[in-house]
């Protein structure tokens, strides 16, 4: 309470103490976020809805994987195998939907596609920034794969689906348009966001998103671990510096349009099938 004017009436005048829980509060607040009305309480509660619904069961499961079967010789693919057109194009449709829920409950809190860097409103600058991220992650990952496979602590991969069909091409341009929106949008724009509302510093929030990221490919073994553990401390850096979901997205596609396109031209000279 503010100390009273001459003559025992309060000073109409006077600035009222702010509560201590409002300081407290306003510390907290990051000016480079958008604001959300939802409570921490339910913030917490749908994203780990999200997560559930996507790549934390995806994890799970490569932990699993990763513990019941050798990495030394064995071959994996990461991309839907199945020799049906349709399953390989509704599989992709329906891997989706957890993109679209980020969308509708971002626009439904009032944040907007800008909330999570997915405002489409710089596509030069996307596409250039994008491509760099591509270049400097390609290179490493060929690496970081071929030296993991030579020390027996990865599996093979297969970076697409089955070979000799039309759609063969296609569809792996499609499987790689689906895993960079929801790999970049899920695990990215929108974890790193939502844990930074939570109250996470920047790099605490990016390394948990690496960890994640590192853990669904747990199914390929260490190398393919340690190589997406870095390419998400990458990723989540730029992002945060950015705020643009945009050219993590697109690198991601190139990157995985490159190693479906690289595995059917050189795949007799890579570890495994040659």
């Amino acid at each position: 309470m503010t100390p009273d004017a001459p003559g025992g009436s309060p000073d109409p005048n006077a600035k009222r103490a702010e509560p201590a829980g409002h300081r407290a509060a306003n510390r907290h607040v990051r000016s480079d976020l958008v604001a959300t009305p939802l409570p921490r309480r339910t913030l917490a509660e749908e994203t780990l809805i999200v997560l559930s619904l996507s790549l934390l069961a995806s994890a799970v499961f490569a932990i699993l994987s990763l513990l019941q079967a050798p990495l030394r010789g064995v071959t994996v693919a990461s991309v839907n195998q199945s020799t049906q057109l349709a399953r390989q194009i509704f599989g992709t449709l329906f891997s989706l939907a957890p993109v679209w829920l980020v969308v509708y409950l971002v626009r439904r809190n009032g944040e907007g596609m800008e909330g999570i860097g997915l405002r489409w409103d710089r596509p030069r600058e996307d596409v250039a920034r994008g491509a760099i991220l591509f270049a400097i992650v390609g290179i490493g990952g060929i690496g970081v794969y071929l030296a993991a496979v030579a020390l027996g602590v990865n599996r093979f991969v297969v970076p697409v689906p089955p070979l000799n069909h039309w759609w063969t091409v296609p569809v792996l341009v499609l499987n790689a348009a689906e895993a960079a929106l929801l790999e970049e949008v899920v695990v990215v724009a929108y974890l790193v966001t939502r844990l930074r509302q939570l109250g996470m510093t920047d790099l605490a929030a990016i390394g948990l998103s690496a960890l994640l990221r590192g853990s669904y490919h747990l199914y390929q073994g260490w190398g393919g671990f340690l190589g997406n553990v870095a390419m998400g401390l990458l990723f989540g850096f730029v992002f945060v510096r950015t705020r643009r979901a945009w050219p993590i997205v697109i690198a991601h596609f190139l990157l995985d349009v490159a190693a479906g396109i690289g595995f059917i031209l050189f795949r007799e000279h890579l570890p495994g099938f040659g």
